[in-house]
């Protein structure tokens, strides 16, 4: 028998910007003896009914969740939901609104590729996402399809990322409305991957500050592009301001090859006792929680 220890709360499908598709992940989840996964899409709940219905034919418990793109002074900062409601109609709206705004930016920045001399349209990007949304990452791929560049980095570098020759900066929400609009539903509301990227000194206490009054819960602590010294710096930070902790691989599947799900770059580990302790915030803040024990004995 195989004890479940580890979970990953953290992942991405075909939905969005994974290769993936929802069913596929949670086989994969199963795969690797997780007690437990979060679907966490970005800007879409599109794949989570698949998702949960794979679930469910496993026995394995799928958190239902998203993840959101927010702008700040020192670029984005991306805010995790996790147990979403079945129903969440506030939400889908302004998903949809993000994706109608995400579909111009699109279009400019196909139209700036094609005045590059590169032979690419919108079908082909709508094409290769196969999914509700649709962005950067699926035109990297068209561009190292078409062996305009060797990999998606050198697409990013070359052509779509910030100051590159084809970047059109995006609409997105503030943190607060994000924090508060996930709040709202009754999620668990987290800050993804925190110290993925450097920030002056008391940055991120800032925003912490800032958005406590709006429903965050937690800090995501343990993620694939967090050192050991980041990873010990968010658990003294939820722990100095009363947060919980988050933790899960950022699995993109065939887009990040070397992030496994559940592992990361090998070494990432999220305890199953991470999730209990979630799910007792929930139950203090009379948050609903899942019927069945989050602590399945063996699988």
């Amino acid at each position: 028998m195989l004890h479940r220890k580890f979970i990953d709360l953290h992942t991405h499908s075909s939905a969005s910007d994974g290769t993936d598709s929802p069913a596929e992940l949670v086989r994969q989840a199963a795969r690797a003896g997780l007690a437990a996964v979060a679907l966490t899409d970005h800007d879409t709940l599109s794949g989570l009914p698949e998702a949960q219905e794979e679930g469910r034919r496993l026995g394995l418990d799928v958190i239902r969740g998203c993840e959101l793109s927010t702008c700040t002074d020192r670029g984005e900062m991306h805010i995790l939901g996790l147990w979403l409601p079945q129903h969440a109609a506030v939400l889908e709206e302004r998903l949809e609104d993000i994706r109608r705004k995400r579909d111009t930016r699109n279009a400019r920045m196909v139209d700036k590729l094609r005045a590059l001399g590169i032979a690419i349209t919108l079908e082909d990007v709508r094409r290769e996402a196969r999914g509700e949304s649709v962005g950067r990452p699926h035109m990297a791929a068209v561009l190292v399809r078409q062996g305009v560049v060797p990999d998606i980095t050198a697409a990013f570098r070359e052509y779509l990322g910030a100051g590159a020759p084809a970047y059109v900066p995006r609409e997105i929400m503030a943190p607060e409305e994000a924090v508060r609009l996930l709040a709202g539903l009754g999620a668990t509301v987290s800050i993804a991957h925190p110290l993925q990227a450097r920030h002056p000194d008391g940055w991120l206490e800032q925003w912490l500050e800032r958005l406590l009054p709006c429903g965050l819960h937690a800090l995501e602590a343990y993620h694939s592009e967090h050192s050991e010294a980041a990873t010990r710096q968010c658990l003294d930070l939820a722990r100095h301001f009363g947060l919980a902790v988050t933790g899960g691989s950022d699995y993109h599947g065939r887009n990040k090859p070397r992030i496994h799900l559940g592992t990361g770059y090998g070494g990432l580990r999220v305890p199953l006792s991470l999730l209990d302790d979630l799910l007792a915030q929930r139950r203090r803040l009379h948050l609903p929680v899942p019927d069945q024990p989050a602590t399945p004995s063996c699988a």
